[in-house]
Formats: structure tokens, sequence, C-alpha cells
């Protein structure tokens, strides 16, 4: 056990105001994981980007760069082992990295992401059908939120309508840091085991899907093994939905909170700065999965030896005053978005970001034009939230429709 380090989370409070908390003791801070263990968190703009940019360099991923995971240091049943050794893209380093996001990378580029428009636009209008058949008191989280970004990236790898709940059910279980250690590692045996399974019916029955292509790629001699199309399909289907169902929530929260920037929203069409706004304001990424020190490493001032684990926290460096300005608290569509890290810097950069983008736009256009009157049925203040301190949004957002247009 660690002594006298800071609890991350602390109890009774929610993990972005202890991270505020943090920040002012250094822009790193060490703090103590459940189980005891012990690494550090990225809580400003510059420690974040700092990081980000040393990324395959001076931060690696792969787990065998933390020697507390081998060393008996760390219990061997730490439940966010099933995280942090998934074996997935985001734990490789170097050439490894860069192969496997080559391969992934061609089936997200700009032009490639926005000639899934018209598609995810019959997504939207269909789930929105159904929110207005529900009526007043529909859940918009898994109503739609929840059910936008799901469909639309199992339907990208042919992941079948009957499969798509359990794929959300594993998710939430695997990111929520409530889930017992028995728990989190079936749920990632269960979810590793699914995805075998996929490989193997789309090497049997190809269709027109990524998991297709990929494997298509594979036994073209692309040096992509059944293990790492498996892991790349894991970080895709599950970071690939999860970060858009709370940025969508969070959106809708904030603007339900900031009726002048609905409208300015509405008035101009300016969805696409309601998503960067979102982003910044509250990013669905509370804290990445852990980067390892390659070597001994001094982030904005604070030292950090080598072989520690570091996570960058994205919401707190999001409403950092030092970047953002004192009113860096305040939700406004208008704010000046140069110098962003929404969506990551340097050789991690988020593949799925064109993706996002065109989901987020889509949804809250469509939702707000043809339910102008939307509004929450809830007390912000009660809105529950995720238990999760990698990706946060809420849970359930009951709303009233009021008038609605075709």
């Amino acid at each position: 056990m660690t002594i006298n380090l800071p609890s991350f989370p602390a109890a009774d409070e929610a993990p972005l105001d202890t991270c505020i908390r943090l920040r002012e003791i250094a822009p790193v801070v060490e703090v103590e994981f459940p189980g005891g263990v012990p690494a550090y968190l990225a809580l400003t703009h510059d420690a974040v980007r700092q990081i980000l940019a040393g990324d395959n360099r001076t931060f690696l991923r792969e787990p065998r760069h933390w020697p507390a995971l081998h060393d008996g240091s760390i219990s061997e049943d730490w439940p966010l082992r099933a995280i942090v050794e998934g074996g997935h893209l985001s734990t490789k380093d170097g050439a490894d990295h860069r192969r496997l996001r080559g391969l992934v990378g061609k089936a997200f580029t700009p032009a490639r992401v926005q000639a899934l428009e018209p598609r995810v636009q019959r997504i939207v209008d269909g789930l929105l059908d159904d929110v207005v058949a529900t009526g007043d008191g529909v859940d918009l989280v898994p109503a739609f939120t929840e059910a936008l970004p799901m469909w639309v990236i199992c339907e990208l790898f042919g992941v079948p309508p009957e499969d798509r709940p359990r794929m959300r059910d594993w998710t939430a279980a695997l990111l929520a840091h409530t889930t017992p250690p028995d728990e989190a590692f079936a749920t990632q045996r269960a979810l590793q085991s699914y995805l075998h399974g996929l490989v193997e019916r789309r090497q049997e029955e190809p269709g027109d899907d990524l998991t297709s292509s990929l494997v298509q790629a594979r036994d073209e001699g692309d040096r992509l093994t059944t293990d790492e199309l498996v892991g790349v399909l894991w970080l895709m289907l599950v970071a690939g939905h999860e970060t858009t169902v709370h940025m969508l929530g969070h959106a809708i929260v904030a603007l339900a909170q900031n009726p002048g920037q609905l409208e300015l929203a509405k008035a101009g069409d300016r969805w696409g700065d309601v998503v960067e706004e979102t982003l910044r304001y509250r990013h669905s990424v509370m804290m990445t999965s852990f980067r390892f020190t390659a070597e001994d490493v001094t982030v904005a001032g604070v030292p950090i030896p080598q072989g520690r684990a570091v996570g960058v926290v994205y919401q707190a460096s999001g409403l950092d005053p030092d970047e953002y300005g004192e009113d860096a608290d305040r939700f406004d569509i208008t704010r000046e978005q140069n110098g962003r890290l929404t969506f990551g810097h340097g050789p991690r950069y988020c593949i799925g970001a064109s993706l996002a983008r065109l989901e987020g736009r889509l949804a809250l256009a469509t939702m707000y034009r043809r339910l102008p009157e939307l509004a929450l049925a809830i007390d912000p203040g009660d809105i529950p939230y995720s238990p999760s301190f990698f990706t946060v949004g809420p849970l359930s957002l009951p709303v009233t429709l009021g008038a609605v247009r075709s």
C-alpha cells in the first residue's frame, strides 16, 4: 500500500471535482488508485500536450513497461488489469502501433466517413421516430445517445443486431471502476471469445464490413495475426461507441443548462461547434488508460521516474484556466477552438474523430430540429453518471418532447 497519497477516485466526490482540486497542487499529481496502486494524473492542458507529444517514445503503452504489474506490487486480481493488459491497439507501441493503426486508419479517412453520412442520418431518423412514438418521459440514453453510436460502429464492423446489447453491457462493465475483479476478468474473456468468433465467421462468410476487410488483409499477408485483429476490434468496438455515447449525453445536458447557447446553435446551424465545445467542456474521456514512462522524465515541471504509470485527464485539461481563460468552466460554442486536444495529439490522435464529429453533428441537428421544445424531465443535479474514471457520461436522461416536427 502507498502512504499519504490522495485517493482517486475520492469518496463522495465526482472524479472531475477531485481532479480540479488536485490541479491546484500541481500540473501532475501522484495518486492512489483502487487496490492501493500508485500512478500519476496529468491535469493541465500543458501537461497533457507534453505527454501526448511523447507517445511511442518517452511514454509507452505496452504493459511490460510498468514493472509494478509484474513484480508483485499490484495484485493479480486487480480489476483494472482487464483494461491495462487488454492486448488491444492502444497497448501497442512503435512499429507495431503504426502498422495496426495504418490498417484501421484506411477505413476512417474523412472521405470514407463522409460517405457514411446518408446511412448515419437514416439511423438517426429511425431512432428519433421511436423516441417520438414513446412520448414524454422517454429516456434518451437507451433510446438515442447509446443506440446511435452502438448501431453505427456495429454496422461498420459487422456485429449483428442481436449481439449489440451484449456489446454495450460488456463495455459498461469493463470501464466501471466498481466492477468486482471476477466480473471484470469474466467480461474480458467473454468479449475476447466473442470477437474471436466474429473473426472466424467473417473468414467463412465475408461481408461488406470492416471486420471482413481486416480478415482479408490478414489472409493476404499483411502481417496481422488473429490476436492482433481481435485487439483492433476490441478497441474500435469499445472506444468507437462509448465516447460518442457520453459526448451526446453531455451535449444535451449542457444545452439544457445554457438555453442561450442552444438558441445560437439553432439559429446558426452551429452543431459542429456544439460538438467541439462539449468535448472541451465535458470530455467523454475522464482519463485515458495508462501510459508508462520509458525513462525519467519531467512533465510541466514535475519529475516522474522511469517505469511509472500516468493517466491523461482530458476532462480536467479541458477546463484549464491557463489555456481557456477564467471562464473555462462556462459552456460557450463561440469560444476559439485553436489548440484543443479533444481528439488527442501526435501519433495516437483519435482514428475515429471524423466519425464522432459526424454522428454528433447529425444527431444534435436532427433531434433539435424535430423536437425544438425538448426539455429535461429531471433536475440536472439528479442525473446519474457512469461509475468510471475512464469514460464518464449520463446514464439516464428522461425528457419531455413538446411540439414535434416531421
